[in-house]
């Protein structure tokens, strides 16, 4: 094949890798140094009694993720004729600055669309929802507004891309969850003034993990997925009385760590695919050139007037979630499993042979 398919050594490098041998290209990860050896040695391919193993061809070791947008190591993958899959430790680690003003190696995507998915820009994914009539929680205005159970979405102190979820039913029981987060040094006050509040939204909760394909204009949907969290799995694995207890102690918190894959009923599928078709216009024509690729959209069926879709966060990069193949929705359409890293070296093959890869890349 003509590229080198190319992502960062976290997230979904993995799944990335994988899918681009399977189409048959060579795969490059670049590294942070202490944290490489997932790729450079344990999934680096190998011969094993005649037959290769391993997905990563080729790592590239930096000390710091954000150096891969240093102009040496752009040429190095320049070299290598590249295509970089985004994904979002991309957007966390190297900056969405850096990545629209000064990485030059071709992205698969839409590079200027990663930062849609933060709540505190101009055209947010409230913004994005909004114009797709997707539906998503009422978004409350602030504290003393909370008239409902509310989740506050707010960047950790330490890690300002992990947030520290929180749930308040009234504003005297924001003041009192805040002022604990804040003296245990989990959140800022600065975190907190930038926070979002929604309405809490009960219900089932799925994550569609979706592909456009810009060479066919059609929406797919993958795979569906839900999340395990720490250490919200572990209270809730107790007994009310004991989560009661260890309360005293300890906060739930919504980390994601894993995620299990799973499937929605028929009857729901429709109204699904529809909401990731809304988007996918949306974002054409407010983010253009729009969605190329993969997206998620998670949230949650709600049980009001029927079950109904809510969306409660957009993915607008791959999903971190490898396990989606699992789930039946890629053989429903391509009649044999398809993941997410194969789905896209699929769509980079195709568009080399038709000389269409202007149209998938950033």
């Amino acid at each position: 094949m003509e590229h080198t398919i190319t992502t960062i050594g976290s997230h979904s490098a993995l799944d990335v890798c994988e899918g681009a041998k399977a189409e048959g290209f060579k795969t490059l990860v670049v590294c942070q140094k202490g944290r490489d050896a997932t790729y450079s040695v344990y999934y680096k391919t190998r011969k094993r009694a005649e037959q290769e193993i391993g997905v990563v061809d080729e790592t590239l070791v930096l000390d710091k993720f954000r150096d891969m947008a240093d102009k040496d190591n752009q040429k190095y993958m320049l070299d290598k004729k590249s295509i970089f899959i985004p994904n979002r430790s991309f957007a966390v680690y190297v900056g969405y600055d850096r990545i629209e003003k000064e990485f030059s190696v071709p992205v698969f995507g839409n590079k200027h669309l990663l930062r849609a998915e933060e709540r505190n820009v101009e055209k947010d994914q409230y913004y994005l929802m909004e114009k797709a009539g997707v539906r998503f929680p009422r978004v409350i205005e602030s504290p003393d507004k909370i008239d409902a159970l509310a989740i506050v979405k707010v960047s950790e102190a330490k890690r300002s891309y992990e947030r520290a979820f929180f749930l308040a039913r009234s504003p005297e029981e924001y003041v009192e969850k805040s002022e604990v987060l804040l003296k245990e040094g989990k959140v800022t006050k600065e975190g907190l003034e930038e926070a979002k509040i929604e309405e809490y939204v009960v219900g089932a909760h799925f994550n569609f993990n979706f592909f456009y394909s810009p060479l066919h204009d059609e929406v797919e949907l993958l795979g569906i997925d839900t999340r395990r969290q720490t250490n919200l799995d572990g209270f809730l694995r107790l007994p009310a009385d004991q989560q009661l207890e260890l309360l005293k102690y300890a906060q739930p918190s919504t980390i994601e760590t894993g995620h299990i894959a799973c499937t929605l009923r028929e009857s729901l599928l429709q109204q699904a695919l529809e909401a990731g078709e809304k988007l996918v216009e949306a974002a054409k024509k407010e983010y253009s050139p729009g969605i190329l690729g993969p997206f998620a959209l998670q949230g949650a069926m709600e049980e009001k007037d029927g079950e109904r879709f809510v969306c409660f966060d957009v993915s607008l990069r791959i999903p971190g979630s490898p396990g989606t193949r699992f789930t039946p929705y890629s053989e429903y359409l391509f009649r044999k499993s398809i993941s997410f890293g194969r789905r896209i070296a699929m769509e980079i093959k195709e568009g080399e042979k038709k000389n269409r890869m202007d149209e998938l890349t950033t």
